[in-house]
């Protein structure tokens, strides 16, 4: 039987194996799932949202197990992964509070002798495919609002983190443990009616192309490249502490992490300062020490890819302002990364245009807001972009010349689940979270009434 291996990144040992699902268990859990959903598609919204609720509660319940788990499967620190239940409770419980008025019917002015009004319909079937960087934090965007909105979902999580716990109603939501290409069989089969897929932009083709002719919507969350830009007028030590945290926080394995910042000419120098100065400060250690700052990437393969890119810009100029040597456990093979800061950098190099995803930033000096725009929007991503500046007023302005989902002001690396969660470009389309991610995960139903 095939199966799905989970190596930790911690000490390169296997953590977890699944049996892989194979066709008949796939079909099987399309069956619960759509016999669930025919009467869950007629409870209340009001019952939904509380069975959501304690679903919810559950997930926070179980944090001490979590922890450690998500150490061992993709190396974050312990000392941060309470962070993500957090994030977890913060954006499912604000989809619970905002459903029933969000899927409620919309009614037009009235007409004399009619009555009209739009229903939310519920899609069906949603099939949710998470990141294996952030696995409960990025799988409630779309699992617990397309429970609410009347679906049944299948959760496909990565192979690095195979998690298998979920306390709802049986067949309402299941779990699957499936390689690419039984995902793409699924996907293809046309048993879905709805795919919300968060990974690589390949990853996002090869949804495409499975969906093709199966007219399944397709919410796609792919790469990121994600600048900042520190005006002159920025609050200088605000900027650097942020942005550190920003580029650094999860050995930059986050989807809407700071990997590209412009700055100011006036501010250069002291802003880079700050930043290596923070760099060189964390502890690059075993995730599950509590005095850790920094585990390893998830992968050796993960962590090559952005040496890789480093000695590409040192080779072509730019210079490293942090030295691998004062990080003994960087054997410069392993999983284990030395955080980075690279100055000297142009958009020449792959480092200031292809996805990172690891603990390097390349950093700029701008002459003002113009050169600033010009070299954000240089890029096929748009995820996020954050201005850092003291005139909210500039912000807004230079955020809507931005080509981005989203746009920060004094802050980064944050998802707000009272704003739409979208890109651009090659980082996807369609949106998750508020109101309107709500309108991706149910259909409009008009009635247009006439009383004689």
């Amino acid at each position: 039987m095939s199966k799905l291996v989970c190596t930790s990144p911690v000490d390169g040992t296997i953590y977890a194996e699944r049996p892989l699902a194979d066709d008949g268990a796939v079909a099987a859990a399309i069956a619960r799932a759509r016999a669930a959903q025919a009467d869950w598609r007629d409870t209340p919204v009001a019952e939904r949202a509380r069975l959501c609720a304690a679903m919810t509660d559950a997930m926070a319940a179980m944090a001490d197990d979590i922890i450690p788990e998500l150490a061992w499967q993709m190396g974050r620190p312990v000392r941060y992964g309470a962070g993500e239940l957090a994030g977890f409770e913060e954006r499912a419980r604000h989809m619970i509070a905002i459903a029933e008025e969000a899927l409620a019917p919309v009614t037009p002015a009235p007409v004399d002798g009619f009555r009209r009004y739009v229903t939310r319909e519920p899609l069906g079937l949603v099939l949710v495919v998470a990141p294996w960087n952030y696995p409960f934090l990025t799988a409630v965007n779309s699992v617990i609002p397309a429970l609410l909105a009347g679906n049944a979902v299948l959760l496909k999580h990565a192979a690095q983190t195979p998690a298998d716990r979920a306390g709802v109603p049986l067949g309402l939501f299941q779990h699957l443990f499936l390689d690419h290409a039984g995902t793409a069989r699924l996907v293809a089969g046309g048993a879905v009616d709805q795919v919300n897929f968060t990974g690589s932009v390949a990853g996002g083709r090869a949804m495409e192309i499975a969906a093709g002719g199966t007219f399944a919507g397709l919410g796609l969350e792919l790469g990121g490249k994600d600048p900042a830009y520190v005006r002159a007028d920025a609050n200088l030590d605000h900027a650097i502490e942020n942005l550190a945290d920003g580029a650094f926080f999860n050995s930059g394995q986050s989807c809407c992490g700071i990997e590209r910042i412009y700055v100011d000419r006036r501010l250069f120098d002291d802003f880079v300062a700050g930043v290596a100065e923070i760099a060189r400060g964390h502890v690059l250690n075993n995730p599950l020490d509590p005095a850790t700052t920094l585990g390893p990437m998830v992968r050796p393969t993960a962590a090559q890819a952005v040496r890789d890119q480093i000695a590409a810009a040192t080779a072509a100029g730019a210079r490293a302002l942090v030295d691998r040597a004062s990080f003994a456990r960087d054997d410069g093979a392993g999983a284990y990364l030395t955080p980075q800061v690279l100055i000297d950098v142009d958009h020449d190099m792959a480092v200031m245009r292809e996805e990172s995803f690891g603990p390097v930033v390349g950093v700029m000096p701008v002459s003002g807001d113009d050169q600033a725009v010009g070299l954000m929007n240089d890029s096929r991503y748009g995820l996020t972009a954050a201005i850092w500046t003291a005139d909210m007023e500039a912000a807004a302005a230079l955020g809507a010349r931005l080509e981005t989902g989203t746009v920060f002001m004094n802050r980064c690396d944050y998802l707000d689940p009272a704003l739409a969660w979208t890109g651009v470009k090659e980082t996807g389309r369609g949106a998750t979270l508020s109101r309107i991610g709500f309108e991706t995960l149910t259909r409009p139903k008009s009635f247009h009434l006439r009383q004689l």
